[in-house]
């Protein structure tokens, strides 16, 4: 299939920011575990349409959690 020219995907927008969260926090799990891979891997900002601001607030919290084992490093 070929793309159609002069036509742009929809934005995506900021799942934190729709719902007016201020600080992402690690204790979250499930709300985190949308944000990674089957295999375990945090999903890149132009994938889960993030911003910046909550895109790094998410990374530290989904380390945090994988650190207190409410998530896993890696699925094998």
């Amino acid at each position: 299939m070929r793309k159609e020219r002069g036509r742009r995907p929809k934005k995506k927008v900021c799942a934190f920011c729709v719902d007016k969260v201020h600080q992402v926090d690690f204790k979250e799990a499930t709300r985190l575990r949308r944000f990674i891979t089957e295999r375990g891997k945090i999903l890149p900002r132009r994938i889960s349409g993030n911003c910046a601001k909550h895109q790094r607030q998410l990374t530290v919290a989904i380390k945090r959690s994988r650190t207190m084992a409410l998530l896993p490093f890696s699925i094998e």
